[in-house]
């Protein structure tokens, strides 16, 4: 009678080594070459962008901090100067661009004429605005 020696758990392990490392590459053949990377010059990363500088008929006066899409109104912080009912307004930013002229402003659910610096109010806006629009007062 012939007795078979088995293969012990040792001598699987070579062989699936042996077969990995027959066939894997060398590394300079799997890593493409990467070409050196440009640096543009501007500002560093993290950075405020840069805003698009209004016409010289226009002054920044505030920015959109939230829009209600379903009853078409604009929550804006005015910033610098004040907003007036009857005022043309521009509002403009990365997808945003139109003129208006104010019909209706609310402050604290009241209606208001006027608003200053400093004030958050609402505008009934005819577009959709959308948060860090910059809102330009039409001289």
């Amino acid at each position: 009678m012939v007795i078979k020696k088995s293969a012990g758990p040792s001598a699987r392990k070579s062989a699936v080594n042996k077969k990995a490392v027959r066939n894997t590459k060398p590394a300079s053949d799997r890593i493409p070459a990467k070409e050196p990377a440009i640096v543009q010059p501007g500002p560093p990363p993290g950075s405020i962008p840069p805003v698009e500088e209004p016409s010289h008929y226009e002054e920044a006066v505030g920015i959109v901090t939230h829009f209600y899409s379903h009853l078409g109104v604009a929550v804006v912080q005015v910033n610098k100067g004040s907003l007036k009912t009857g005022d043309t307004i521009h509002i403009t930013g990365h997808s945003t661009d139109f003129t208006q002229v104010i019909a209706s402003m609310e402050y604290e659910h009241q209606h208001v004429d006027q608003a200053g610096a400093g004030q958050s109010v609402g505008l009934k806006v005819a577009d959709d605005a959308r948060e860090h629009d910059i809102v330009y007062l039409v001289k």
